[in-house]
């Protein structure tokens, strides 16, 4: 069953983990993982202390070069009736702005420890879609 764009946001908005789609400037699809946080229509993902072997990260050079972004968070059980998944799709934009980092941290405990220091990457979400096997 398709879901309303406020139920994909409200279920998007509780998951812990999605995956951030970028297009590289050749091209070609890059897929990450990232933790989030919602904020009426905008996602946001620090640059986090996890290693990293560059600063210079290839989502954000994709970003940089072609800010259309699609993000997805999905529920997944050996149970299918209660599978379920749901898209951002937006323009994205590197910011220094600390502030949606508090939200990150009010969300994922192991920020308190080690608060983001890296960039923001601000999604201004234009469209939200989704599924449910109920």
């Amino acid at each position: 069953m398709n879901l309303t764009p406020e139920e994909s946001r409200r279920r998007f908005a509780k998951a812990n983990i999605a995956r951030l789609a970028t297009i590289t400037p050749d091209g070609h699809p890059h897929v990450i993982p990232v933790t989030f946080a919602v904020q009426n229509s905008k996602i946001y993902i620090a640059i986090d202390h996890k290693p990293k072997t560059t600063k210079n990260l290839q989502r954000l050079r994709n970003i940089r070069q072609n800010p259309e972004v699609s993000i997805l968070a999905d529920h997944y059980t050996e149970d299918w009736t209660t599978l379920w998944w749901t898209r951002a799709d937006g323009t994205a934009t590197i910011t220094e702005n600390e502030t949606p980092i508090d939200l990150l941290v009010a969300k994922y405990p192991q920020y308190k420890e080690t608060r983001p220091q890296g960039p923001v990457i601000e999604i201004e979400v234009n469209h939200w879609t989704g599924w449910s096997y109920t």
